[in-house]
């Protein structure tokens, strides 16, 4: 007997891994091999030593170059080399070298390899140790003529099959005659490619049928021991999913007679090392079926290790030094081999179940695995930072799930596959949870067509990723800067972070709680009973929409919100939604409009919310149809929306109509709005004059309007006009009147003081530090201008001021938005231009 000093893995990846480990824990040396494309992957860093393979050949073919494997094991000094799965494994020419060079070969015989790696020849074995097989052709020559005629005598439905190699390569099936001359060229071609060799058979296809197959280990002195079966049922389109251990189906008797099937096939060729019997079991008769041997280690072996205890690579090495089975597996015989629980395996791969399975390929950019009991990982190129390229396996890893029955594995399994998170390329896993929990598998009544059978199993949803979203996110605007930024100064570092003021006192009744109880009416009558004059803040929206381009985020608002609602419950109601607010939020901010709404009205729980919608235009930029206006607005209201302003750019009521009519619906209160524009004093602008203004009052009221808006987007309004307007519409009209007024020339806190003396019932103001230019009047000062007269606001300047302290620091952080207008402008009767739309057409610019 012979006892190996350092071995040679003529593999790679996860098998190559299985087997270095497996001989270090023996106390030998292993050598790696890799080719070019194949660098980084980490069998090559296991090893002691490395080799690179294939100068001048494909990424594949290196792996199969047998002049390749034979110069570094004498390079190297190896004395033995194991083959793993696939590539050489079950080439015998490749053991006919190795023996030629003095170079030990872990695995059978180059003549059983012969007899039993062709699956033809392994047919006649069958047979002949009498061996159940199912009808097939002998191998096909090239002929098409006559391999017609071997397919009509056998009778279809038909599977080709490649007589070497194995995973399914060189498999079709055959379902008419129709198909045979394409499906026989396309098996031979793929064979080829695979395993260096098109030959093939064709075999009777039975329709409903398990795999099955016993895991064989034999020995140099004529020894043979079975290690039971494993189910292989779960297949897509010929190559295994899901493997189990044992076949939890199976009696007793039937495990017996399938085990002494197998075994008798080896024992009639003398088998040496590990190898696999593969059947077939009937499910309308249960009768087993011989496929084929696999004169190698399996994908699967991993299941069979875990319920009998047996290591199968260490026990291959120490059958080819030359050790008896009860050396090599620690069993004196048979009978000392038993079962011990319920095992299951599957693979993790980058493969796209939503693609056809195509293999994605690409860089890891975050790896978690799954740990825990019973959960055993042989992994390849499974981290984070690793490349999944296009040239090998798309296997990550192996996940083994082992527990005492086969329910608690398949759960054990799928907790396992919970665990696992794999960024930057896809995965299966969604598609191996799904089959986990298919009644068909949980109830062992599945069989080789399952998968193809079974559409729901690619019914899932795709995982979000939202953390790695969010890391690339923060990543990329840390070292390239936010693009709407670009150009502009960053934020000096040593900003504060701004504090929103304490709450002095927990939350009084406000407006809101008014609209709860008694409804908007009640609402709008109250308003007009009031002689204080009602104020609105409109720095939630607005404001940093026309001084910042609205890019005010939704933390900077959320956080002050709790101190609105405790310090001033008096505010009308707070302007914090809608307008451009909406489009800015999802394209530029990555925020969701909605969200904010609800944190919104969740801390201003006594507080009116008040959004602006565009009629049809909704918060867009188009119309839209009558239907999703309806929705939009009911959605908006059921969310939090207390208040709403609608207006039509073009002031025609008749499409403001159903927006109006959906607010009433959700029984919240209906702002309809005048726009403004124009000079009610001009003689030469006679179309907006003052009856036009009335009119469409009368209009607004007549539709329904709890409230009649006032809107001077652009600050056009003066205050002589102002106070002829509104005492107008309060004495035609008859509701409550609400004013919202830019202060882009500088007035609009004189022009507020004179609607105020006329009658207006509430007015828009920003708080300070949002306040002036193209935004709303200082709303401190209007507070304080009206302090001790007969229309005090009963607002805490402590309040205001605490607050507009909190927005002068955020302002700051906003610095690359602001637009650089210094002072007021009368421009603006120029142009006429909106705040809101004179900084955003000036940031897009």
């Amino acid at each position: 007997m012979t006892e190996f000093r350092k071995i040679l893995i003529a593999n790679r990846g996860e098998i190559a891994i299985r087997v270095m480990r497996a001989a270090n824990e023996m106390g030998k040396k292993t050598v790696a091999v890799y080719a070019e494309e194949d660098k980084l992957g980490l069998h090559r860093f296991k090893a002691d030593e490395a080799y690179r393979i294939g100068e001048g050949l494909g990424p594949v073919a290196a792996y199969l170059s047998i002049d390749e494997m034979i110069r570094v094991a004498k390079a190297s000094g190896a004395d033995a080399i194991h083959p793993g799965y696939g590539l050489l494994s079950e080439n015998p020419e490749f053991v006919d070298a190795c023996e030629n060079n003095g170079i030990a070969f872990i695995g059978p015989r180059a003549e059983t390899m012969r007899a039993l790696g062709d699956k033809a020849s392994a047919r006649r074995v069958a047979v002949e140790a009498g061996v159940p097989v199912i009808p097939a052709t002998e191998v096909l020559g090239d002929d098409m003529d006559e391999i017609a005629r071997q397919a009509e005598e056998v009778g279809y439905p038909l599977m080709l099959k490649a007589s070497w190699g194995g995973g399914g390569r060189g498999m079709r099936p055959i379902m008419k005659a129709s198909e045979l001359k394409e499906k026989v060229r396309e098996g031979r071609r793929e064979a080829e490619a695979a395993f260096g060799n098109g030959e093939g058979y064709l075999e009777k296809m039975i329709l409903k049928a398990r795999h099955v197959e016993v895991q064989i280990l034999g020995d140099k002195h004529g020894g043979i021991y079975h290690l039971f079966e494993r189910d292989c049922s779960v297949q897509r389109r010929n190559q295994k999913v899901v493997e189990r251990a044992p076949a939890p189906y199976l009696t007793q008797a039937q495990r017996d007679e399938l085990c002494e099937l197998g075994r008798r096939i080896c024992a009639h060729v003398d088998y040496e090392c590990a190898g696999t019997v593969e059947f077939l079991m009937d499910m309308a008769d249960e009768k087993f079926y011989f496929i084929e041997v696999n004169p190698r280690v399996q994908v699967e072996h991993t299941v069979t290790e875990e319920v009998t205890g047996i290591d199968i690579v260490r026990a291959q090495i120490l059958i080819a030094e030359g050790k008896t089975l009860a050396e090599a597996t620690g069993k004196e015989d048979q009978s000392q081999i038993t079962l011990n629980g319920h095992a299951l395996q599957t693979r993790v791969t980058t493969e796209d179940p939503q693609n056809n399975f195509i293999p994605d390929y690409g860089r890891i950019t975050a790896y978690r695995s799954a740990t825990g009991m019973g959960i055993r990982l042989d992994g390849g190129t499974a981290y984070a930072g690793g490349v999944i390229t296009r040239y090998y396996d798309s296997l990550l890893t192996k996940v083994t799930a082992k527990a005492p029955t086969p329910e608690m594995a398949i759960a054990r399994m799928d907790r396992a596959l919970r665990e696992f998170r794999v960024r930057g390329v896809s995965t299966n896993i969604a598609f191996v949870e799904n089959l986990l929990k298919h009644p068909t598998f949980l109830n062992d009544e599945y069989h080789t067509k399952f998968i193809d059978q079974t559409p729901e199993l690619f019914q899932f949803t795709k995982r979000r990723d939202r953390a790695t979203k969010v890391l690339n996110y923060i990543a990329d605007i840390t070292v390239n800067g936010h693009p709407e930024t670009k150009g502009h100064p960053r934020p000096p570092a040593h900003l504060k972070d701004p504090r929103p003021p304490a709450k002095r006192a927990e939350p009084q009744m406000g407006t809101r709680n008014l609209l709860e109880q008694k409804g908007p009416q009640a609402v709008a009558d109250w308003m007009s009973q009031q002689r204080q004059l009602l104020i609105t803040d409109t720095t939630m929206r607005d404001g940093h929409q026309s001084l910042l381009a609205t890019r005010m985020r939704s933390i900077d608002m959320i956080k002050v919100a709790p101190a609105y609602s405790a310090n001033l419950p008096q505010l009308f109601s707070v302007e914090c939604w809608g307008g451009a607010t909406f489009d800015v939020a999802y394209r530029f901010l990555q925020e969701c409009p909605w969200q904010r709404l609800r944190d919104l009205r969740a801390a201003m729980p006594n507080l009116m919310t008040q959004m602006l919608l565009r009629a049809s235009n909704g918060v867009g930029y188009t119309n839209y149809p009558d239907n999703v206006v309806q929705k939009f607005v009911a959605t908006a209201a059921e969310t939090g929306v207390d208040l709403f302003r609608v207006f039509d750019s073009l002031n025609w009521v008749e499409n403001m109509r159903v927006a109006m009519d959906a607010v009433q619906e959700a029984n919240k209160v209906c702002e309809g709005t005048i726009c403004y524009t124009g000079d009610i004093f001009d003689p030469d602008r006679a179309k907006y004059d003052l009856k036009y203004y009335v009119a469409m009052g009368k209009e607004l009221r007549d539709a329904g309007a709890h409230v009649l808006g006032l809107k001077d987007m652009a600050g056009l309004l003066k205050p002589a006009q102002a106070r002829a307007l509104v005492k107008a519409l309060k004495s035609e009209v008859g509701l409550p009147i609400h004013f919202h007024t830019h202060d882009t020339a500088g007035i609009a806190c004189a022009t507020i003081l004179a609607a105020s003396e006329a009658g207006v019932d509430a007015v828009d103001c920003a708080m300070d530090a949002f306040s002036g230019n193209t935004s709303q009047a200082t709303l401190g000062s209007v507070v304080e201008a009206l302090r001790h007269t007969d229309r005090d606001t009963g607002l805490s300047m402590r309040a205001v001021r605490e607050i507009s302290d909190y927005w002068e620091e955020v302002r700051k952080h906003y610095a690359a938005f602001e637009t650089g207008m210094q002072a007021p402008s009368s421009e603006v009767y120029l142009h006429e231009m909106p705040g809101g739309q004179f900084t955003n057409l000036k940031a897009q610019a």
